[in-house]
């Protein structure tokens, strides 16, 4: 893979069809080995290097540039393909773990043919975690939950990178269910202040009803140490315990005491509705539309934190129901949150700017229910309400409905209506 042949570089297009790129890998240690500058490798994180000597040396110029000809996800598969390889002609042993970035939406792409026998390999001799980059959130959220359900499903694990570099991170994390929770190098080198704080709260209880490791960044000092500690973090990286380069000579005689956890992924929702899911568990009773619509407006309001931006779902039945009051008032919740979606018949794509629009058709499940879900990094809550098929005035239709605030309840609820936003 690096170096493969000997073509003279001219353009992006070149480094990809020569396969030219380089891996280097970097360890991971548990952070409660350190003694004295000796450490428990548990892993190695892969880096990509472009050809030296060129202006794609580096790995950012790399990826601008491919994302430009139309090639990163070419790009993505060659680097991925690259790192199996290079570990396992290396030997590493399977319990060590291998981290290896990937670009979400180039998740979707075909594997070049030539390289599908590497993958196969990897599959079957390594064990990995896939890296997905938080700051994927901004760009496209769906392709970033699609990813990491499609890694978990080929029974390898998953971790966000750079949280805390991103506020919108914090809400969808619980969505992406990642096995390692990277800490952004910006909290370890300065984890004081009121937004550290924030990342730390919501990261360490996600990692404790979870069972995820915590892994700190961009440890260079002994005092950088010390902010990981702080942070809760019990996995790290960084120049203090070495920087990247090749592979150890022993690699495949190395062992670990303690592998990174994979945490067991959320249950399967059955293709239950929202309604379903919560009225199984909590008691329901029946209100008019008018009576609903203060709860609906309430928790929109909920949506609306800038510091810790949350997801806002809702299903709207029919999509004349989403209305043009309706369509500002989630347009403006959209320019802070995390992910805006909706529901209904007939909805377009985009029904409003920054709000994402699903439709279903008149025989869906979903065709009966209102629903409207908040998840944020600590405030979750779900309004669920199935139509009683009345006729008459829109604001006295009669619903049954749930109202509830149980974080595991409601983020069932938003999976189960994020598998009609995001199908996988």
């Amino acid at each position: 893979m690096e170096g493969r042949t000997t073509t003279i570089i001219r353009t992006v297009g070149d480094v990809i069809d020569a396969r030219a790129i380089t891996t280097v890998f970097q360890p991971i240690v548990r952070l409660d080995s350190w003694n004295h500058r000796r450490h428990e490798v548990v892993g190695y994180e892969a880096l990509t290097r472009g050809p030296a000597g060129t202006p794609w040396e580096e790995p950012l110029r790399l990826f601008a540039a491919a994302a430009e000809a139309g090639r990163l996800a070419e790009l993505d598969w060659v680097c991925r393909a690259g790192a199996y390889r290079a570990a396992i002609d290396a030997g590493l042993p399977v319990g060590l773990t291998l981290f290896v970035n990937a670009e979400p939406a180039a998740l979707g792409a075909p594997c070049p043919p030539d390289l599908a026998p590497t993958i196969l390999d990897a599959q079957l001799r390594l064990r990995v975690v896939t890296e997905m980059t938080e700051r994927a959130i901004a760009d496209d959220p769906a392709a970033l939950l699609t990813a990491a359900e499609a890694c978990r499903g080929s029974g390898w694990g998953v971790a966000l990178d750079d949280v805390g570099a991103e506020p919108a991170s914090l809400s969808v994390m619980p969505f992406v269910h990642p096995d390692v929770v990277k800490l952004d190098r910006h909290l370890t080198q300065q984890p004081g202040g009121a937004y550290a704080a924030r990342v730390v709260n919501a990261v360490v209880a996600y990692a404790e009803r979870t069972g995820a490791a915590v892994l700190a960044e961009g440890i260079e000092t002994e005092q950088h140490l010390a902010g990981a500690l702080g942070l809760g973090a019990t996995l790290g990286q960084g120049w203090l315990f070495d920087r990247p380069g090749p592979l150890p000579p022993d690699v495949a005689e190395r062992r670990c005491s303690l592998s990174v956890p994979l945490v067991a992924p959320p249950a399967p929702t059955g293709g239950r509705t929202p309604y379903e899911i919560v009225a199984a568990r909590r008691p329901t009773a029946e209100a008019t539309k008018r009576m609903l619509l203060p709860l609906s407006h309430y928790l929109e309001t909920k949506a609306q934190d800038p510091a810790e931006p949350p997801m806002l779902l809702a299903s709207f039945q029919e999509g004349a129901h989403f209305t043009r009051a309706t369509a500002r008032r989630y347009s403006a919740i959209a320019e802070t949150a995390a992910l805006v979606a909706v529901l209904g018949t007939e909805l377009p794509s985009a029904p409003a700017p920054g709000v994402r629009g699903t439709a279903f058709a008149g025989n869906d499940p979903l065709r009966g229910e209102w629903n409207v879900i908040v998840v944020g990094p600590h405030f979750a809550g779900a309004l669920v309400a199935r139509d009683l098929a009345d006729t008459g005035p829109q604001e006295r239709r009669r619903f049954t409905y749930a109202l509830t605030y149980d974080r595991d309840l409601v983020l069932d609820a938003a999976r189960a209506l994020l598998h009609w936003i995001v199908p996988t």
